[in-house]
């Protein structure tokens, strides 16, 4: 759950053919900053969800609840390395109705390290909570088997700057996949 504004930079490659305009979101977090470009051409629904959450300031109370590691998923057969944030487990008056699924084979998006990803339980019911992944993780895509439907999760965009702080909230005690602490996001934006 990340808030930053748009740029509008179209960069040359070496190719020489343009990249797609991106837009920047800086969510500051009680520990450091984090910095996300959001991919609103591939995945066009759950960036415009996410964006709106950051436009109409509905993370207010947002904050880092979860991580997942490989020494906390006893139950799972497949392990997966993600924090995990956004509003909470709890219902919110900011929250916004969920949203369609945009699996990373529409998007063409997969789960790379520091990809981020709406979190949800069927699909079609993301919101407003979100996961920041901790190296490449596969098993999240379209037809991996994280979950038992094969549709995998909705990945939109990417942190360019901060993993050394999604690292740092990775690492913080926890007990069975829920922070002891919780950390507070203070704010998200666009990058003006």
């Amino acid at each position: 759950m990340i808030l930053v504004t748009a740029l509008g930079l179209s960069c040359a490659t070496f190719s020489g053919k343009s990249e797609p305009a991106r837009t920047l979101v800086r969510m500051e977090t009680e520990i450091g900053p984090i910095v996300i470009a959001v991919n609103e051409s591939e995945a066009p629904v759950t960036v415009a969800n996410f964006l709106r959450y950051v436009d109409e300031e509905r993370w207010t109370g947002a904050h880092f609840y979860r991580v997942v590691t490989s020494e906390n998923q006893p139950n799972n057969s497949v392990r997966i390395a993600v924090v995990q944030g956004g509003l909470g487990w709890e219902e919110s008056d900011a929250g916004l109705p969920p949203i369609r699924h945009e699996t990373t084979k529409e998007t063409g998006l997969a789960h790379l390290s520091g990809t981020i990803s709406m979190a949800r339980n069927e699909p079609g019911t993301a919101s407003s909570e979100f996961f920041i992944c901790l190296g490449p993780q596969p098993a999240l895509d379209f037809g991996g088997p994280r979950n038992p439907d094969g549709q995998g999760f909705a990945a939109f965009g990417r942190v360019i700057k901060g993993m050394d702080i999604v690292r740092r909230i990775h690492a913080l005690p926890e007990t069975d996949q829920l922070l002891d602490n919780t950390v507070a996001i203070r704010s998200i934006t666009r990058v003006r």
